[in-house]
């Protein structure tokens, strides 16, 4: 089983790049996914990533959580994306896991995924998680949507996949390994 992260051009480099450096840290298998049909994907500052597959070669039996980095345009491509948005709904309803940071939790608020759930998203888009209860901590944590605020949270975030994946002494033996002292499980 694998973490796919999900790639649109205009993604925000922090924000998935870390996530995927603290999962594979980890050794959880993480695939870097292209929603653009091309295997490369430049970020919101021109920084060109070499994707690992592109969202039509994914089998998403074989993918245990969907994460979705935020940043602009990015997020807006994203949500754009019907195949994704499909598979993200699916995993919500089959209670599979399903994260994202900055913008990006917009999408779940949007697609009426948060109603009840505790959630943060980038400072101002508040209005778009709808139904959620907004919370303005690094991470909120619902039954199994992970939410984050931006690109400063971004290891927060990775910690908390880390730990809903491999438990907090996992998130907590990673943050000590990357000298991160912010981690608070």
């Amino acid at each position: 089983m694998a973490v796919g992260v999900f790639f649109a051009e205009g993604y925000e480099e922090i924000e998935a790049l870390t996530v995927v450096d603290l999962l594979r840290r980890a050794e959880i298998e993480t695939k870097m996914v292209s929603v653009t049909g091309n295997r490369q994907v430049t970020g919101s500052h021109q920084i060109p990533v070499q994707m690992d597959a592109l969202l039509e070669e994914v089998d998403f039996s074989e993918i245990q959580m969907i994460v979705l980095p935020g940043g602009m345009p990015g997020t807006l491509v994203l949500e754009a994306c019907a195949p994704l948005m499909e598979q993200v709904k699916a995993f919500h309803q089959e209670g599979k896991m399903i994260a994202a940071i900055c913008a990006a939790p917009t999408i779940f608020g949007h697609l009426g995924l948060l109603e009840g759930e505790p959630a943060c998203c980038y400072p101002g888009m508040e209005g778009d998680l709808t139904g959620a209860v907004v919370t303005d901590g690094p991470v909120a944590r619902g039954r199994n949507i992970i939410t984050s605020r931006g690109m400063g949270t971004a290891i927060d975030f990775g910690l908390a996949i880390i730990e809903s994946i491999q438990g907090p002494e996992a998130a907590r033996s990673m943050a000590e390994k990357i000298v991160y002292s912010g981690w608070k499980e």
